[in-house]
């Protein structure tokens, strides 16, 4: 099983890639094709769109078949060949096409992993393996950012899409030689998804996990590029740079989360103190819109530490899920998760839209930071009313 999570937390490298990649060949994909930031976003907001949608079947599929065959056959179908589509675009369809099905190839990686953890370790070591995990695999977050940029640079993004095409479907391969499906749960094995809808105790944590990941994958997986570059006219390398810094500070914030509720004994407020900050970090952004690089790389790193706190709010959950649901209750919040940062992608386009014609193009980030810290902060005052968990 080690082998086999390690080759999972390789196939969520590649996942966090996927999803953060835009940003730095915006200018490239832009001058080649024709790609504007609005059509990236789109596209961003397509492969979380299709991410989310395949949270429930995926769910079924790790409770009933395993995440051996989940997570292989569906990355090296998926992340494979979207990865090959992205490879040979022309044009807006194409890229959209391309990250609609690298969506569907990354959405069972992480989540089986987690099922895993569920299924096979104490409840209390939960928070901890999930957060090592997301950090660890979240070092595809930093090779989306000056490594890719260097690479596209050197060799083309065709060809670095052709490269990740063929690791994509070598770990894919790696997957179902190597994971081991945990015995199946004791229990009702007529459950579904309905049953977890019906518990009151999850109800005010759905609002957060549809927000909390929202703005900082946003602003790392797309608009970090064209703000450095429209506001501060950096060029790509730089942007690079400036991406790498925020990936280092998503990965350090999810690290520092994951032992933090077995400290304090508490899942709610660990969460609800990091997603305050986070928001004010977002509201801060838009408050000094063009006031200097240094600062605002400062507040994206911090928006990126803070709004970190994915794993620990899928355990604050899944302390309320049963056993023989625990393949579905972490695709559950997974889905309220991804969602929401898809949500938030196609809502972003608009916004900035919007700014740009009221204010110019300072403007239109402060809207955009804005739309993203004021919905962050409303999930943060419904989270209030939650239950917590102690350890």
């Amino acid at each position: 099983m080690r082998a086999g999570l390690v080759l999972l937390c390789l196939a969520y490298v590649l996942s966090q890639f996927f999803r953060a990649f835009l940003a730095v060949l915006a200018p490239l994909l832009e001058r080649d094709i024709g790609t504007s930031p609005d059509v990236l976003a789109v596209a961003s907001g397509l492969w979380f769109l299709s991410f989310a949608i395949m949270q429930l079947p995926v769910g079924w599929a790790l409770d009933r078949i395993g995440p051996r065959r989940t997570a292989s056959v569906l990355l090296l179908l998926g992340g494979g060949g979207g990865a090959l589509v992205f490879a040979l675009a022309q044009g807006a369809l194409h890229v959209h096409l391309a990250m609609l099905l690298i969506g569907v190839g990354c959405s069972p990686v992480l989540m089986a992993s987690y099922y895993i953890f569920a299924r096979q370790f104490a409840p209390a070591r939960f928070a901890t393996l999930a957060a090592l995990m997301l950090g660890v695999g979240s070092l595809g977050n930093l090779v989306a950012s000056y490594p890719m940029a260097l690479a596209a640079e050197l060799m083309g993004w065709r060809a670095a899409l052709v490269g990740l095409a063929v690791i994509s479907g070598a770990v894919a391969l790696g997957i179902a030689a190597l994971v081991r499906d945990p015995e199946p749960a004791a229990g009702d094995a007529r459950g579904s998804v309905l049953d977890l809808l019906r518990m009151p105790a999850l109800w005010a944590i759905f609002p957060l996990m549809f927000v909390a990941y929202a703005p900082s994958a946003a602003v790392r997986g797309l608009w970090i590029g064209p703000y450095m570059g429209d506001v501060f006219a950096l060029d790509t390398g730089q942007i690079g740079q400036v991406t790498l810094v925020m990936g280092v500070a998503m990965i350090c914030g999810t690290l520092c989360y994951g032992p933090l509720d077995r400290i304090f004994r508490t899942h709610k407020w660990v969460i609800f103190t990091g997603n305050l900050l986070a928001a004010l970090a977002a509201l801060a952004l838009a408050a000094t819109v063009g006031q200097g690089v240094v600062l605002s790389v400062v507040l994206a790193a911090a928006l990126g530490f803070f709004g970190a706190s994915f794993p620990v709010i899928i355990a604050h959950a899944r302390s309320f899920f049963p056993a023989h649901l625990a393949g579905r209750g972490v695709t559950l919040l997974n889905l309220f998760g991804i969602a929401g940062a898809g949500v938030a992608q196609f809502v972003s386009g608009p916004v900035h839209a919007a700014g740009l014609a009221a204010g110019g193009v300072n403007g239109a980030y402060v809207a955009l930071f804005a739309f993203f810290g004021i919905v962050h902060l409303g999930g943060v005052l419904v989270y209030l009313a939650s239950r917590d968990s102690t350890l």
